[in-house]
């Protein structure tokens, strides 16, 4: 029997560096949860050589992959390439499970395309607006923004390929027009796009189960389903303790060399892109770790703790809280994947 938290390690990169730029690694997943933006700027560091937080913000800045809202309603990295077919399997279901929100807060069709046109127009030419900037301009066009209007709106720009994340402004983010940040790009038809994503899904996060995949991708069951169906001759399949589970055709699984210990941000794709996550983290943690999402320690594919870090001018605090008791050589591997994170924030580093 396959051990999944193993060859999880592995087909995510965190067993072993396989990616050599930021974008390799964002392509690879398909999607990288950036709901919390430094936590995914080091999701993305940990798989990377030496990489540091300047090096993941400059290549999104040169708009190497984007951030915007493609699935589950928050903030993902999506590779330039991928972003338009990407959207034109994920929206449809998106913007359809919105429909409640969208008429309680008297948003129709209308509203959201001239919403759409105000923006567009509003950011021609490289002008990228902040959140309250653009609240601005459609107040200004006779759009109201009061309440969650202004979110749903947003977000409507970005499922329809408007907008997505531009650079950042000091602290604050921007928006900017898809069609200025990446120019016009393959297309897939609908059959593709769904087996394209279903293949990356499995490739990098495997080995998953179907359940998996629909929580992760937004998708609809069926749209779900038909995707893997379609991918099917490039995955194989694996029942473990009942449970049917999928993975790459012939993907090797590299020795995971003893003790791997990493820091994992919040919502890393490791915790956050399964609906089950009970092979990485155990039923009496969940609360300590929200269900795993907290930035948490990883030892050998387990989740045994949590870390939290607080930035000064020079140096980052590192507070870690264990839920079992460590070898000294887990320990010193504790140390040494801190060390790691400081020098990706480029701060000296303090450990509590």
């Amino acid at each position: 029997m396959i051990d999944i938290a193993q060859h999880r390690l592995y087909n995510q990169g965190l067993a072993q560096t396989r990616f050599e730029k930021p974008g390799n690694a964002v392509e690879w997943f398909g999607a990288v949860q950036a709901q919390d933006y430094p936590g995914a700027l080091w999701a993305l560091g940990l798989r990377l050589p030496d990489a540091t937080e300047a090096d993941i913000e400059q290549a999104l800045a040169d708009g190497v992959f984007v951030r915007t809202h493609p699935m589950r309603g928050t903030w993902h990295f999506v590779a330039a390439a991928d972003i338009r077919w990407l959207l034109s399997v994920t929206a449809p279901h998106n913007i359809a499970r919105s429909a409640t929100w969208y008429r309680r807060l008297e948003l129709d069709d209308a509203t959201c395309v001239k919403s759409n046109e105000l923006i567009a127009q509003a950011l021609q030419g490289d002008k990228q607006l902040t959140r309250r900037e653009i609240a601005g301009v459609l107040e200004n066009g006779g759009i109201s923004t009061q309440g969650l209007r202004l979110t749903f709106l947003l977000h409507r720009a970005e499922l329809d390929g408007v907008v997505v994340s531009g650079k950042r402004r000091g602290k604050q983010h921007t928006f900017a027009l898809l069609d200025e940040v990446v120019p016009a790009t393959k297309t897939l038809e609908r059959d593709e796009a769904l087996a394209e994503l279903a293949r990356r899904y499995f490739t990098s996060h495997g080995p998953a189960t179907i359940q998996d995949f629909i929580w992760w991708s937004s998708l609809s069951a069926a749209d779900a389903r038909s995707a893997l169906e379609l991918a099917r001759p490039d995955l194989i399949q694996e029942v473990i303790q009942g449970r049917t589970y999928w993975l790459a055709l012939s993907q090797p699984c590299a020795k995971v060399a003893s003790p791997t210990v990493h820091l994992l941000p919040s919502y890393d794709e490791y915790t956050v892109a399964y609906k089950d996550r009970s092979a990485v983290l155990d039923p009496d943690n969940v609360q300590q770790t929200s269900y795993g999402l907290l930035p948490t320690i990883v030892v050998a594919g387990r989740i045994v703790g949590t870390w939290k870090r607080e930035i000064k001018k020079d140096e980052v605090i590192i507070t870690l809280s264990t839920f079992i008791p460590l070898t000294g050589a887990q320990k010193a591997a504790v140390v040494a994947a801190a060390e790691r994170y400081s020098r990706f924030v480029g701060k000296r580093l303090v450990i509590t």
